[in-house]
């Protein structure tokens, strides 16, 4: 059935305080933007807890609030392995990761790379960031574009112009630290816009023990245990036994191991907000204050996914909107419990809620992308030994620019029923094989600068290759695979994708140390200047005391993981 939300003077005026909010943050900081070290690095000088809410709300986009409830109806409680999986590799950031990327003092994570290893190999990684970030911000404008044409009747590409045209202002004014700021903000309208919505429609459905009976009948209709639904570990000892349509290993290696840590610890989007830390302390301690609310947010995004697909079933499949190709729509998932459960008021905060969601996710990748553009690409090859002033300028057009190819990448992201898919997709092509790049490099000092090139295209490659001869057993051979032949079939796209991702960081991870051991007389970049050493992990002293530790915290944090993992299992 169609959806429809009526806003009021009310929810209006809610959302048009929040922008006021927004833009201030921007035209506040505008002053302080003397140059290009305060544009794309906060000049190094926010603290801990500022870096830490906003290391979270970055990847709290669209994508992310969006996705996962579609996630949660599609899948299940499986999808909490996106949040559990995630937590190790916040742990092994701030403990293992982060002296380097801080104490290098390198302005981006391509340009760590060079100081490692080579240029080539900086140059290869800014340019596959820099499509990736303006994908990723596509698929944030167009869940939003969507999200506001089905329910407030607005018109698709005005939605877009005008969405792009907020988060531009902003951060063309303040550069990273009024994202920074407004990721804060976001963090807190997303909490208080979503708890509600967890709340009525968990009481609606009469409790937890009742929402577990009601999916039953979802899984069995689709040939799976009862439980399927309710599960995260039991049913994954076969593909064929769980929606999501992989088993222990691919979830295991693919998402919470290549994926997770090619995420976490080396996409550039979330690394920023922690270099953007007052100390090297603060930065390690970023991921860490993450990691606490993020191993609560699956009851905020998940659960709601999982209320929806239960009532989709008791209403006879007609909760959830239909997509082109006739299946449910579970990107519409958080705009259709918000149309049945929030009165006038609550609407607008949850209204406004799915607004900073959209506008953090957009921020972080135009940030992302700007800083990589200027200093990875523009400095380095098109424009170098300009004035500070000079680069600086630069970073405010990449905005421009960013946004308005953004754009363009909103059209692919519409091919999707569930954004979670392409995102991973995307990730697949790029963090996967990086991950295994940045392990070698930081943990083996006879790692090349011809090994991580050549072995980061090849794994880049390999994903490409390894897409091309895969297909979902639904699926029609294009942008989800298939396009030169169906070697392989999967039962969902994720399945796919998670593979695809084990796949390329294989063939990286070994194809950078035969090549690696093949030149190693061959020195790179970083071994001529003595940066090699200085970039390998070494013993350091600790200031504070043990129990503050981030090795101390962050074994407390995997902990409690640990024990969440085994009471959801």
């Amino acid at each position: 059935m169609p959806i429809s939300i009526h806003l009021t003077m009310v929810d209006y005026s809610i959302l048009v305080i929040y922008f006021v909010f927004v833009l201030g943050i921007g035209f506040a900081l505008k002053r302080f933007m003397k140059g290009s070290g305060d544009f794309f690095l906060s000049g190094r000088s926010i603290p801990a807890w500022v870096t830490g809410l906003a290391f979270l709300s970055a990847n709290l986009g669209a994508q992310e609030v969006i996705g996962m409830a579609a996630s949660g109806a599609k899948y299940g409680m499986m999808t909490c392995h996106f949040y559990f999986g995630a937590i190790p590799a916040m742990v092994f950031l701030a403990v293992f990761m982060m002296p380097f990327y801080y104490g290098s003092k390198a302005r981006s994570v391509p340009e760590y790379l060079k100081l490692r290893f080579d240029e080539k190999t900086r140059g290869l990684n800014a340019i596959s960031f820099a499509v990736m970030t303006i994908f990723s911000s596509g698929i944030s404008l167009h869940a939003l574009a969507k999200l506001l044409e089905t329910l407030v009747h607005w018109n698709y590409w005005t939605c877009i112009v005008c969405s792009a045209s907020i988060v531009l202002v902003y951060i063309f004014l303040g550069g990273l630290t009024s994202a920074i700021y407004n990721e804060v903000l976001q963090f807190f309208m997303i909490v208080i816009g979503f708890a509600p919505l967890v709340f009525l429609g968990l009481k609606d459905v009469g409790g937890w023990q009742a929402l577990k009976a009601k999916l039953v009948p979802v899984a069995v209709e689709q040939n799976f245990a009862p439980g399927t639904w309710t599960h995260t570990w039991i049913y994954l000892g076969s593909a064929r036994d769980n929606p999501m349509g992989v088993g222990w290993f691919g979830m295991v290696f693919g998402l919470s191991f290549v994926l997770s840590f090619g995420y976490w610890c080396t996409d550039f989007l979330v690394v920023q907000r922690a270099m953007a830390a007052n100390s090297v302390n603060a930065a390690r301690r970023t991921p860490l204050i993450a990691a606490v609310p993020k191993m609560l947010f699956p009851a905020l995004v998940i659960l709601p996914g999982m209320i929806a697909i239960a009532i989709q079933h008791t209403s006879g499949g007609l909760f959830l909107p239909r997509a082109a190709d006739g299946t449910p729509d579970y990107n519409m998932t958080i705009p259709t419990m918000l149309a049945k459960y929030f009165p006038t008021g609550l609407l607008g905060i949850g209204f406004t809620a799915l607004m900073a969601s959209f506008m953090s996710g957009m921020a972080g990748n135009v940030t992302a992308f700007n800083t990589v553009w200027t200093y990875d690409i523009y400095q380095s090859y098109i424009a170098a030994g300009k004035s500070d002033n000079h680069y600086l300028w630069m970073g405010r057009w990449a905005t421009v620019f960013g946004i308005l190819v953004s754009i363009g990448a909103a059209f692919i992201a519409s091919k999707f029923n569930n954004i979670m898919d392409m995102l991973q997709l995307v990730f697949g092509f790029v963090n996967a094989p990086l991950f295994a790049t940045f392990l070698l490099g930081m943990f083996w000092k006879r790692t090349s600068g011809h090994g991580a090139f050549f072995g980061l295209l090849s794994g880049m490659l390999l994903a490409a290759l390894f897409h091309g001869l895969s297909l979902t057993n639904t699926g029609v051979p294009g942008i989800k695979g298939g396009w030169i032949a169906q070697k392989f079939i999967f039962r969902s796209e994720m399945g796919q994708n998670f593979w695809m991702a084990i796949v390329a960081w294989t063939g990286c991870f070994v194809l950078t140390v035969l090549i690696s051991l093949a030149t190693r007389r061959v020195k790179s970049d970083a071994e001529l200047t003595g940066l090699v050493y200085s970039l390998t992990p070494k013993p350091k002293a600790e200031n504070e005391p043990w129990y503050m530790r981030p090795a101390t915290l962050g074994g407390i944090i995997l902990l409690a993981a640990v024990i969440l993992n085994l009471i959801f299992a």
